[in-house]
């Protein structure tokens, strides 16, 4: 059984952000889709309403993927058959370097897909203030 297009794209995505191909990643995404990381209002988006169409996402990447480094650790992901949606429970791991720190985001990340295969909505669902709060300082060398 292969896998649905919103497990595939999803993936893609998380490789995409691990390994730093930002041209690639942006590919992934429907022209009008919507990233809301987190959902609500946060330092990461002021209104709560999301990060919509392209030049949106790009900024989104340049601003909040481009200057760090990230690991997925996804736990388990639920798609049920014929389904143009995934959720992925996990983790994710993100060095800043510029703060020197580290943060652990424990949430619940999920993936739309249209028809094509590309994503129309990401939704990340964790609380800014616990993963802000998780923040580890290098050591020092």
């Amino acid at each position: 059984m292969s896998e649905s297009l919103a497990v595939v794209a999803s993936n893609a995505s998380m490789q995409c952000v691990m390994r730093k191909q930002k041209e690639k990643w942006l590919n992934l995404f429907a022209t009008d889709a919507c990233i809301e990381d987190p959902v609500g209002v946060s330092p990461l988006d002021e209104t709560g309403l999301g990060h919509r169409g392209s030049a949106a996402i790009e900024a989104f990447w340049d601003n909040n993927i481009s200057p760090n480094e990230f690991v997925f650790n996804i736990k388990e992901s639920i798609s049920p058959s014929g389904a143009s949606e995934v959720c992925n429970i996990g983790q994710i791991i993100t060095r800043v370097p510029t703060a020197k720190l580290s943060t652990v985001t424990n949430g619940v990340f999920m993936y739309r897909v249209n028809d094509e295969g590309k994503i129309v909505s990401l939704r990340a669902f964790y609380e800014f203030n616990k993963m802000a709060m998780s923040s580890i300082r290098f050591p020092k060398l």
